[in-house]
């Protein structure tokens, strides 16, 4: 089938490659305007499948020659692929010798100039820009590289493995071979040559070997990878005590470039990072920064076992390492907060991710199963739903089957099939037959249902206390709705971890009817059927049932309960998650109150006083309480309603902050004066809570004394970002005063940018800062459109149009989504100028319209309309036209 000139690919419809190719020695030329690339590879076929030609993908590359067994051959161009019809029964050189212009590739796939330097990026289907190849994920090969380029441009030569060789070559050049040992597929190739420096580290890991950690920036900025390098030792310890899974090269390497589409790529043993999540000082990274480090080193890292030592068959299997290793880096980061509190900290963050991104996609134009059944083109299936509700499924596992059990499936799963390409399947039967009594086991086919159905479940509870019998009585009921493709979904298995609480906040022991007696305070019911009931006994007075604990299942919950329930929740839970979740529903229902209804939002003291006592709780962390005490996005917020009207929904919230501000005023400053830390800069865990409570505080404090034109706290403000010894200060601080005091933001933005203008991650920061201010009277929204033409702005720096564009679009609703059409009109003409230059860039930024259909009007029609001009551009990319297509199909 065809989608427009689009092949769409079924998962349906996979079959074993028709060739293998078993080794791969490649040479590379370097030159950012014509680099050769002498690709030879031994290859045999696949006696599974019938005699056929080879067909080797190939994009934007230019063949000089073709040798098989050392002869010249001839070869056609069929479909965007070299085809040779006539080959060997037996195995047989191929070299193939083509050339590649680095310095013209704007879309930063295969090989691309950036900063003077030379970098690759391969996932998914980059390395066919490289050189004509069998380029997908089940054909794994063992590499050996060799670079030569001139040695003043390019000092440094990396490629995957181990270094081989290395030395001089004639006309000031040189060289580097590189081997690696274990077979790869293609998608996890890299080089690197440019002029770098690095921090190195030798260590020696628990099985007694030693190793150098090695990570490589641009000169000048070997100061700020000193958090990187801790991140990455932290990584390879944890991992081998927590999966007994070591460091299997002499040296490991990480590489930051300033231009690249993600975060990071996990290429064996070279893994190659955008440098947003590299460079760290306290001077020019925050609190989330360092956090965010931490998590993608760890994650990339991780993905040396889960990923690369077993990758996927297919990419429909995508969720195999990215969910995987997801849930790995969540539990890694985790581990290393160092308290309970802090974990579950962690916990809510990843879960209001989750919300904030996942479930709109699972309600939008591009909803799909965590292992999709078709794409047009694979890029745009790298989404929160394969990735953060991959790790989810993954998560469950590990409740059915206990923290123990998974780490048997996972050594099962690593002894079935190290160096191999699998799928989902394989690894989910992993998990259960390591624990054959589990419920996972007993439940497999009807669990994988999480697997192959798109959208959010919906889970609904209801209790009945009978006073004479002693009895509690809890119904529980499922359902999911329909999405594109599937109309009618099956009963997932949905694990929920819960307990009941009392009105006096004791935790009231739990005993089903049947049980010989009580079994401690928590545990988890399994829901498989589409509803079902749990009759608890010796219940001696009305509780308040606390369910979905620790966020066990992704799912959207109806609990029925009243504001006195949630208020109990919200004071005596004790699990954290849910005595968060309490307050975020107590405000939620205020504000969609609000939202449905023309009378102001007046916040009641109830409210007030129940936040009040979180904000004063002598024993709560800092960093939940910051949580508690903010606000449902917008965005979440618009997931809540049928129909969407973004400016209703910013009024609301608006108003809820300012009231908040004002009846807790005395409160605010109370917390600012009492989280300050004193010293110097650390980013553990319960610093950076106390910083973040004080700038959500001083936040408050000004956006009170701006509506009762007060210019203390404003001068405060202004006086602490001139006085910050951080940079979580100096931004929290500058944050403050864009959201409340125009006159002391101008000049502080200003002293702002030429106090970093030469610190290109700083600058981002910068210019998300004024996307992402909250909007008044469309003086956003016009700062944005200036912005476009500042100096330092460049739509090919991914990172540099993401802090503005995506900056604005998706994280600032009631700034984008404008009455007289704008921001629509504003979204489409970048979207058709970035698809010119990087389609996977322009892609993801399409996806702000997945839910366009569900706006009010006079939104939906001028969204339409924005799609429509989109849709109505001639060459528009295969990555676009999917993602545009998909979203008109809503009308």
């Amino acid at each position: 089938m065809r989608e427009g000139t689009a092949q769409l690919i079924r998962r349906e419809d996979y079959t074993a490659p028709a060739y293998w190719i078993r080794s791969v020695d490649l040479t590379f030329e370097l030159d950012p305007a014509k680099t050769l690339v002498i690709n030879r590879m031994q290859v045999e076929r696949n006696a599974d499948q019938p005699a056929q030609p080879l067909r080797l993908h190939g994009e934007d590359i230019t063949v000089t020659r073709v040798l098989v067994n050392g002869d010249s051959v001839s070869f056609r161009h069929e479909d965007g692929q070299l085809v040779i019809d006539t080959l060997p029964d037996t195995p047989f050189s191929l070299e193939i010798r083509n050339i590649c212009a680095p310095d013209k590739n704007t879309k930063l796939s295969g090989l691309y100039q950036s900063g003077g330097g030379l970098f690759t990026q391969c996932e998914a289907e980059g390395f066919r820009r490289i050189t004509y190849f069998l380029d997908r994920p089940d054909v794994m090969a063992v590499y050996t590289v060799t670079l030569r380029a001139s040695k003043a441009a390019y000092p440094v030569l990396l490629s995957n493995g181990n270094l081989v060789e290395q030395g001089e070559l004639p006309n000031g050049k040189h060289f580097a071979k590189w081997h690696d040992p274990f077979p790869k597929p293609s998608y996890l190739f890299a080089l690197v040559a440019a002029d770098l420096v690095a921090r190195e580290q030798h260590i020696r890991t628990r099985s007694g070997k030693d190793h150098l950690l090695q990570v490589y920036v641009r000169r000048g900025d070997l100061e700020k990878t000193e958090h990187a390098m801790n991140s990455l030792i932290a990584s390879v310890v944890w991992d081998e005590a927590r999966f007994k899974l070591p460091l299997d090269l002499e040296r490991f390497m990480i590489v930051a470039v300033g231009d690249f589409n993600m975060g990071a790529m996990e290429n064996k043993g070279l893994n190659i990072f955008n440098t947003k999540f590299v460079l760290a000082t306290p001077a020019t990274a925050t609190d989330v920064d360092y956090a965010g480090i931490e998590s993608v080193v760890g994650h990339e890292y991780f993905h040396n076992w889960t990923g690369n030592r077993i990758t996927c068959r297919d990419w429909f299997q995508l969720s195999l390492k990215e969910g995987l290793t997801v849930f790995r880096d969540q539990e890694f980061s985790m581990d290393m907060t160092g308290s309970a509190t802090a974990r579950a900290v962690k916990r809510i963050e990843d879960v209001r991710q989750l919300r904030q991104i996942q479930f709109p996609e699972d309600a939008g134009s591009m909803a799909h199963p965590v292992r999709p059944d078709s794409y047009v083109e694979i890029n745009n299936f790298y989404t929160a739903t394969v990735y953060e509700k991959g790790a989810e499924v993954v998560r469950m596992m590990q409740t059915l089957v206990g923290r123990d059990g998974f780490a048997r499936g996972m050594t099962l799963y690593f002894e079935r099939f190290d160096g191999q390409a699998v799928t989902c399947d394989d690894f989910a039967q992993s998990i259960a037959d390591a624990n054959p009594d589990s419920e996972l086991a007993r439940q497999l086919p009807q669990f994988k249902r999480w697997y192959s159905q798109a959208g959010t479940p919906r889970l609904a509870s209801r209790g009945r206390f009978d006073a004479p019998t002693r009895t509690y009585t809890l119904s529980l009921e499922q359902h999911g709705l329909p999405s594109p493709g599937q109309s009618e979904k099956e009963p997932y298995v949905i694990p929920v971890a819960m307990g009941l609480v009392g009105r006096d906040g004791r935790a009231i022991p739990l005993q089903l009817e049947g049980e010989a007696e009580a079994s401690g305070t928590e545990r988890v019911l399994v829901l498989n059927q589409p509803r079902n009931f749990y009759t608890f006994v010796n219940v001696d007075v009305e509780p308040v049932p606390s369910l979905l604990r620790g966020f066990s299942a992704p799912v959207v919950l109806n609990d029925h309960l009243a504001d006195a329930d949630l208020l109990v929740l919200l004071q005596h839970d004790p699990d954290p998650f849910n005595r968060w979740e309490a307050g975020q529903r107590l405000a939620l229902n205020r504000l969609l109150a609000a939202i449905g209804s023309d009378e102001p939002l007046v916040l009641d003291a109830g409210f007030t006083d129940a936040l009040r006592a979180v904000l004063r709780h002598p024993e709560l962390d800092a960093a939940f309480k910051d949580l508690t005490l903010t606000l449902p996005s917008e965005t979440y917020l618009a997931e809540q309603l049928q129909v969407v009207d973004p400016q209703k929904i910013h009024a609301a919230r608006e108003s809820m902050k300012l009231q908040l501000a004002q009846a807790l005023r005395d409160d605010w400053a109370w917390a600012f004066e009492q989280h300050q830390v004193a010293g110097g800069y650390s980013p553990d865990a319960v610093s950076a809570g106390k910083r973040s409570l004080a700038n959500l505080s001083l936040s408050m404090l000004c956006l009170a004394s701006a509506a009762d034109g007060d210019t203390v706290w404003p001068g405060r403000a202004f006086q602490r970002f001139k006085d910050a010894g951080n940079m979580t200060d100096r931004l929290g601080a500058l944050s403050a005063l864009t959201g409340s005091h125009a006159e002391l933001a101008a000049p502080a933005l200003e002293r702002f940018h030429a106090l970093f203008k030469g610190d290109a991650l700083v600058i981002d920061k910068w210019f998300a800062l004024q996307a992402t201010t909250p909007e008044k009277n469309g003086l956003v929204f016009e700062r944005a459109k200036q912005l476009l033409k500042h100096p330092d702005f460049s739509l090919k720096n991914p990172n540099r149009a993401r802090s503005l564009i995506s900056a604005l679009c998706m994280n600032n609703p009631a700034a984008f989504h404008r009455a007289d059409g704008a921001g629509h009109a504003f979204w489409a003409d970048r979207i058709v100028e970035l698809d010119g230059i990087n389609p996977q860039l322009a892609a993801r930024m399409a996806r702000v319209m997945d839910r366009w259909a569900a706006l009010a009007e006079p939104y939906r029609t001028s969204a339409h309309a924005a799609l429509q001009r989109v849709a109505a551009k001639a060459d528009l990319s295969n990555d676009v036209r999917e993602i545009i297509g998909r979203a008109l199909q809503q009308v």
